[in-house]
């Protein structure tokens, strides 16, 4: 069993506290994403699970076994790095080889591996290859297929993907959503790519400055984020918050509008709103739709972009605040047209100020 437990986890340099205390449960078998901006502690937390960086405080378990104190080769890890790490100098065969080798494995040993290695990333053709004769996509499996060899209890993924460019990236993806299919291990994936961390994980963990934002499954997160920065974060085009007036409040109803914004009700999922107080209300970008005449929300059109699938409008609203619309058709809205929004205020998210 490859259980991982984080509980209270920190990490300082000096002064600089960079994890603050971090509590995950990962389940045996699990894909769990790390994501976040740049700077919020996400690799860093990758390579304290590695052994490569000291824990400050905490504690780590893999298989229930606390590994503070274990060095990086007695923790039953793997770590794929965003830079591919293969040496020039060797085949691809060697290269995957590599950790056996250092090992003192036998060459029968290690041809089985190596060949297992190879059918699984589809990649037997490239064995007697060089680096400098293989592309992105192909390095990268490489990387990849020298972690496999090793027969790890954890694979642990550090933005493998961010050098790859958007056509390689996607068939990347799939690839590693079948490995893990396949090979049934925990992984862990660290990204700051929220459209990696949706189509990979089976859970999301939202890191920002150095602190869980929220933990759950990737639709868990996009219908109910906990607070503005996971709601912000997830999601393509990011979510749109308007800055609105309370009303009104009636238990868990809350009535809310602005200068751009007709007065619209509500349900809200914490408390804490006063009438005449401050809210953003959310609205996803997907969920709002044109109307003919009238509307919820009105602004004129400052941008369009047809993507063909969808149509991309952003509105310069009567606040003078900005708004995108995501809309599910290939529409035509001329520059400085005036346009009405309606949209179901069931699919919204309100914050308290």
């Amino acid at each position: 069993m490859a259980a991982i437990t984080l509980k209270g986890l920190k990490k300082s340099y000096g002064t600089a506290h960079v994890i603050k205390g971090v509590d995950i449960d990962i389940d045996d078998g699990e894909f769990v994403v790390f994501v976040g901006p740049s700077g919020c502690g996400k690799s860093t937390l990758l390579r304290m699970i590695a052994g490569l960086e000291d824990i400050t405080s905490g504690e780590l378990t893999i298989s229930g076994r606390v590994v503070n104190d274990l060095p990086p080769k007695d923790r039953g890890v793997a770590m794929v790095f965003q830079s591919y790490a293969i040496f020039p100098h060797m085949t691809v065969r060697e290269n995957v080889a590599f950790g056996l080798t250092i090992a003192g494995a036998s060459k029968a040993e290690k041809e089985e591996k190596v060949g297992e290695a190879a059918r699984i990333l589809q990649m037997e053709h490239l064995l007697d290859r060089r680096p400098s004769q293989l592309s992105g996509g192909q390095r990268q499996r490489v990387a990849i297929g020298r972690a496999i060899v090793r027969k790890p209890q954890v694979f642990l993924f550090d933005e493998p993907l961010s050098n790859l460019d958007a056509a390689l990236r996607m068939d990347m993806r799939l690839e590693i959503g079948k490995l893990h299919q396949q090979l049934g291990a925990t992984m862990i994936y660290v990204t700051h790519d929220q459209v990696e961390a949706m189509t990979l994980a089976d859970k999301i963990v939202v890191l920002k400055d150095g602190l869980v934002q929220q933990i759950g499954s990737p639709m868990e997160l996009y219908h109910n984020p906990a607070n503005l920065f996971v709601a912000g974060f997830l999601g393509s085009p990011s979510m749109n918050f308007l800055d609105v007036d309370v009303k009104g409040v009636n238990g868990q109803k809350i009535l809310v509008s602005n200068a751009a914004l007709d007065p619209v009700e509500i349900t809200a999922k914490t408390t804490g709103y006063t009438v005449g107080g401050k809210a953003k209300l959310g609205v996803r970008p997907q969920y709002l739709t044109p109307v003919e005449s009238g509307g919820m929300l009105h602004g004129s059109v400052a941008l369009t972009e047809r993507l063909g699938a969808e149509t991309v409008v952003e509105l310069t609203m009567k606040d003078g605040n900005r708004l995108i619309a995501a809309l599910a058709r290939d529409a035509v809205f001329p520059i400085g047209a005036e346009l009405g929004l309606t949209f179901d205020p069931a699919q919204t998210h309100i914050f308290a100020l």
